[in-house]
């Protein structure tokens, strides 16, 4: 049983950081980890994935060059620092792993067998 569990979330004003983390247990051996997230009536969207070994990233372009995704050294723990914050970033966001995912599935929701329970990012004044 794989369980993903995300964390970090909260109230942030514009222009402002945080760090989102997703806690990996149990038996997976997805080569990649991703985050989406969805605003209130809008379809899950990606955000970012990571090659658990190796560490090679992808972003979607709404995010590049504002969030890094990274990973720890025991590969347990996924990491979305996001920085330079808008009110357009606010949703839940959401870390995914599937142990068939292949690199140009990366952006599909779909593709994705086990999803965390998500954590609420609000980006306000």
């Amino acid at each position: 049983q794989v369980r993903l569990v995300e964390s970090g979330g909260g109230l942030v004003l514009p222009g402002g950081s945080l760090r989102l983390s997703c806690a990996v247990s149990g038996s997976t051996s997805s080569r990649y980890m991703g985050w989406f997230r969805q605003a209130p009536g809008k379809e899950r969207e990606f955000v970012a994935a990571i090659r658990v070994s190796g560490g090679h990233t992808y972003y979607s372009d709404s995010v590049k060059g504002r969030f890094t995704i990274s990973r720890d050294n025991t590969k347990t723990t996924v990491y979305l620092q996001m920085d330079s914050l808008k009110p357009e970033d606010t949703a839940v966001y959401f870390c995914a792993a599937d142990p068939s995912i292949i690199t140009s599935q990366l952006t599909n929701p779909g593709a994705y067998s086990y999803w965390g329970q998500g954590t609420q990012v609000t980006v306000s004044s």
